[in-house]
């Protein structure tokens, strides 16, 4: 590669970056810890479940329950299990029947505990774990501006990786080894950046491809929405996957009453390692009601294993079926691992903690690649007012960037000490406040050795502290959930004894 292609791409590597850096940062951070959202949830909660994605619940008493609060005649009820908690998503639709009254002409969702089946809706229900998974697609902002912002980051993250192999491909080797700790600050964050770089290289390939892919997919289908179904969106996401086979509403009620259990236990004998993730009762009530079952086979068994099979409720005939054993066509496929490698839910916490190093080592990535920039352009040939507005930018960014680890910390403790006041409001005032309030702190101190000591003390000495509280609140103290096999409860908080014991290390280590 001549002086000039390598100039172009050098360039072209430092200003996408930079431009992408600070939301980068974010996106990487809050979703290292959306690899534990589960488990983040059910410690929130003070709940244990068991670590499975089927649907293993009582249907009947929970469509019993339901209808003491609304009339489902006529309605496609949805249940769907998105994790390992308690509570599953219920979606109701506008019931078909004609005759019915107002209220139930309206479309309804909340979530449903699978153990005592009481109702919760989505504003009382949200945690801090559905607040950290969210903020990693910048679903805080109002829609689909952060949604489109975070998949054109990744976007342009995906071309900041490719430009950077491309700079570093005939060294590409030689430079993984080297690492000049004593040598002049430039050298030192040039090859911590290269060095790290290069081992994150896979996973932040998978992220930048995934996170593009999920975030700006419809923007990407755009064109083929108008040429291919001329302007029919519903077609395409018919063909897609997306929306189910409609039945007819006779408009006349079934005589039968139908036993939802009976054929969720016939399922599991018939596909044995089989997880059932989503229930789809459609008509219901009506004598064309339909159920339909889908998921997937053990990932143990079968990484790609997708099944459905759909029954009519009055004659227990099974009118469509895809069996996990049998090939899954291209497109089930493409959408199935895209969604498997980008939440790494397959590996157990082995694979979790494992992509939480590599989130956090990402992050250590764009923080450096930054200093890169400021370093390159400490010199003497450069204005000293240049310098100064160099030196403010780098300042703001790392004010804003490093906060997130002591605001998220203290977040863990807010969600326990004011466990009664919790909501998705509390969540965002005190996340979104506090986050403010540290970045400012910062940037008034204008101290970069400063900022990025004191944010690793302070998140490391409330992370100590959030096995504490949480033993104080709840009488949950690690070595009892371990004890009584609570083990997602067990793992939060040693999960923070470990982290913040880390962090604390690493910054006493830190040198002016």
């Amino acid at each position: 590669m001549d002086n000039r292609k390598h100039n172009i791409l050098f360039h072209t590597h430092t200003v996408s970056g930079i431009v992408i850096s600070v939301v980068l940062y974010i996106i990487f951070f809050a979703g290292s810890f959306s690899f534990f959202r589960d488990d983040i949830i059910n410690w929130e909660r003070n709940e244990s479940t068991k670590v499975s994605e089927n649907i293993s619940f009582d249907i009947n008493q929970a469509i019993d329950t339901v209808q003491t609060t609304k009339n489902l005649y006529g309605s496609d009820v949805t249940f769907v299990k998105h994790g390992y908690e308690r509570r599953v998503n219920v979606s109701i639709s506008a019931t078909k029947d004609t005759l019915a009254a107002t209220e139930n002409k309206t479309r309804d969702f909340f979530y449903l505990d699978t153990q005592n089946f009481s109702q919760h809706n989505y504003i009382s229900s949200y945690s801090l774990g559905e607040f950290l998974y969210r903020l990693h697609f910048l679903a805080q902002i109002k829609y689909p501006i952060g949604y489109y912002l975070a998949g054109f980051t990744a976007f342009f993250f995906l071309f900041a990786i490719i430009t950077g192999v491309l700079i570093h491909w005939k060294k590409i080797i030689s430079n993984f080894y080297v690492f000049r700790p004593f040598a002049k600050l430039k050298a030192m964050w040039t090859d911590a950046h290269t060095a790290l770089g290069m081992i994150g290289l896979p996973f932040q390939f998978v992220y930048a491809v995934t996170g593009a892919f999920f975030m700006i997919k419809l923007l990407l289908v755009a064109p083929n929405v108008m040429v291919i179904y001329n302007g029919n969106q519903q077609e395409l996401y018919k063909d897609l996957g997306y929306t189910p086979t409609d039945y007819t509403f006779h408009q006349q009620k079934r005589e039968k009453v139908v036993d939802y259990n009976l054929y969720l236990k016939e399922l599991e004998k018939e596909w044995p390692s089989f997880n059932v993730t989503k229930i789809l009762i459609q008509n219901f009530g009506d004598t064309n009601e339909h159920i339909t079952f889908e998921g997937h086979s053990d990932r143990s068994l079968k990484f790609n294993g997708f099944g459905k099979i759909t029954y009519k409720a009055t004659n227990h005939k099974v009118i469509y079926q895809k069996k996990p054993e049998e090939t899954t066509s291209y497109l089930e496929s493409v959408k199935n691992i895209l969604y498997r490698i980008h939440f790494g839910d397959y590996g157990g916490y082995l694979l979790k903690i494992i992509s939480f190093l590599l989130g956090i080592t990402s992050c250590f990535v764009i923080i450096s690649g930054v200093m890169i920039w400021l370093v390159a352009r400490d010199k003497k040939n450069v204005p000293e007012k240049r310098k100064r507005f160099n030196k403010k930018v780098v300042i703001v960014y790392l004010a804003i960037c490093l906060s997130m680890y002591p605001i998220t910390a203290l977040s863990f403790i807010a969600v326990k000490v004011f466990a009664t006041q919790m909501s998705q409001s509390f969540i965002y005032a005190f996340y979104f406040i506090g986050w403010l309030l540290f970045t400012l702190f910062f940037i008034v101190k204008k101290d970069i050795y400063f900022t990025n000591k004191w944010t690793l003390k302070l998140g490391s000495y409330i992370g100590l502290c959030i096995p504490i509280v949480n033993g104080i609140c709840t009488g949950n103290w690690f070595w009892n959930t371990l004890q009584n096999q609570q083990y997602q409860l067990f793992f939060i908080d040693v999960f923070w004894i470990c982290l913040s014991l880390t962090t604390l290390w690493v910054g006493s280590k830190l040198k002016k």
